[in-house]
């Protein structure tokens, strides 16, 4: 009896120191872990945002493009941002996008702005009202204002009846950077004496926001195109030019000059000067205003507001890459004759469009004697002389701010891109606004109905199934003589 008493003891002892190196071990092991993890914590709060963040949003907002990268790394002067904010009122997406500025380069300064404690300190900027996390990008003696309405963007669109809500932090910052820093800034002539269209209110916030400086002139007085000209803008024009303001063109786009028009059908009269231009390259403008017959081709129940093809080209890629659809209102035909290449298609309709020769007096939408058979193009890039460039749009409609939220912007992204290419592109140009919109999956109601069934009945069942399953085979296991 004493001996088994002593070989039982004898185990619990062994079985007791056992369990206490085990013991040992685990709280050593778990000190060990724990004095590493308080390390990389402090090792990780010293490292940049950059280096500790991921940014897993669908819209990258979180993140800056390559194109902000290249404007920072490039710049050479010491650029201060001032961010007028209260305290403990910081937006967190702007200061976390500042502080990206910030690591990006020591030629960036923030410095915040307390406009409890300087009450007047944004006067000295803007006369404007100064909401609070709005932003003053300085460098010398050249600053820019952007205020917080201009960093949340709200637009309506019309083709839902909402409104869609968008970030531009990084579009305003980097343009601003690259405002401030540049001496000189590429020169838009917009052509007057025509009875031009004013520039859309959207077109023409681009045009600033791209640091683009609009000069207006006309051709009337003076000898040729100015040579500061880096782009000429035809916009909108209600009467036509005189055949010396159409020589004096042909001279400057020959000569390396860029062009843009925007030009559709007129009311009254034509652009006979104007259309030649066009002429010279073998592109044939036809009477009239284009109507399609193919109903997935043209939007609102109404045949002149087209949905043209969008054909793959340098201006046209980045809406093709997003699907997007443009809007071409009221457009006149062009016939491309030209078998050089020097004319590139960007626009055109379908085959089965024709041309109203009837224009603005149309009764019917069905083709009649006289129409003139389709297809057409609706844009076309002509490449001239010495590397001379002509990007033409036959609606004079088309950057309209209505049929531009009707495309949900495709529109404005179109003539924005036309026009950063015929004056060089930028790397400040280039950042579009990110969408802060909510995208909602629509379902039949039987899908919904089915997915319930699936969720709340068959995925708990077949949970409980499984462990009732393992419960009984782990006690028969038990139960199984040895």
């Amino acid at each position: 009896m004493k001996r088994l008493f002593f070989k039982i003891k004898t185990e619990s002892m062994s079985h007791n120191r056992i369990a206490l190196k085990g013991g040992s071990y685990s709280l050593l092991m778990t000190g060990t872990v724990l004095a590493i993890l308080v390390v990389v914590n402090i090792f990780a709060s010293v490292l940049p945002a950059a280096a500790t963040q991921y940014d897993i949003s669908s819209t990258k907002l979180y993140s800056i493009t390559s194109n902000t990268k290249v404007v920072v790394n490039s710049l050479k002067k010491d650029v201060t941002i001032y961010w007028i904010v209260q305290a403990d009122k910081e937006d967190d997406v702007i200061e976390n996008l500042l502080a990206k500025y910030e690591n990006l380069s020591d030629h960036i300064k923030v410095v915040k702005k307390n406009p409890d404690v300087y009450p007047t300190f944004a006067d000295q900027y803007t006369s404007e009202e100064v909401p609070n996390n709005s932003l003053v990008v300085e460098c010398s003696d050249r600053n820019r204002f952007i205020s917080y309405n201009d960093i949340y963007l709200t637009e309506e669109n019309m083709s839902s009846y909402s409104a869609d809500q968008s970030f531009d932090g990084e579009g305003a910052i980097t343009s601003a950077i690259d405002y401030v820093v540049s001496e000189e800034l590429p020169g838009l002539y917009i052509l007057e004496g025509h009875g031009e269209t004013e520039l859309s209110s959207v077109f023409k916030e681009q045009i600033e926001k791209e640091n683009m400086e609009t000069i207006t002139f006309s051709l009337l007085n003076e000898d040729n195109v100015p040579k500061e000209a880096d782009c000429v803008l035809i916009y909108g024009p209600t009467s036509d030019i005189s055949a010396e303001e159409k020589d004096m063109l042909t001279e400057y786009v020959t000569g390396g000059g860029k062009l843009m028009v925007l030009a559709g059908p007129l009311k009254e009269g034509k652009l006979k000067n104007l259309y030649s231009l066009l002429e010279d390259y073998n592109v044939e403008v036809t009477d009239g205003i284009v109507v399609e017959s193919d109903r997935e081709r043209y939007a609102f129940q109404a045949p002149y507001v087209l949905l043209p093809e969008i054909l793959s080209s340098e201006i046209t890629k980045p809406l093709i890459e997003e699907n997007y659809y443009t809007i071409m209102p009221i457009a006149q035909g062009l016939k491309v004759r030209d078998t050089s290449g020097t004319v590139t298609e960007i626009l055109t309709t379908s085959e089965t469009a024709f041309s109203k020769i009837a224009g603005y007096d149309i009764s019917s939408y069905e083709k009649e004697d006289g129409d003139a058979d389709g297809p057409f193009a609706l844009a076309v890039s002509v490449d001239c002389q010495n590397e001379g460039q002509i990007v033409w749009f036959t609606s004079s409609n088309l950057l309209d701010d209505m049929y531009n939220s009707y495309s949900s912007g495709a529109n404005l992204d179109l003539g924005m891109n036309a026009l950063s290419i015929l004056i060089g592109e930028r790397e400040a140009v280039a950042i579009r606004s990110k969408s802060l919109s909510y995208h909602y999956l629509a379902i039949s109601e039987s899908t919904a109905s089915l997915l319930k069934i699936i969720m709340i009945g068959v995925f708990p069942l077949v949970f409980l199934g499984a462990g009732v399953y393992m419960i009984i085979s782990r006690r028969r296991r038990q139960n199984e003589p040895v």
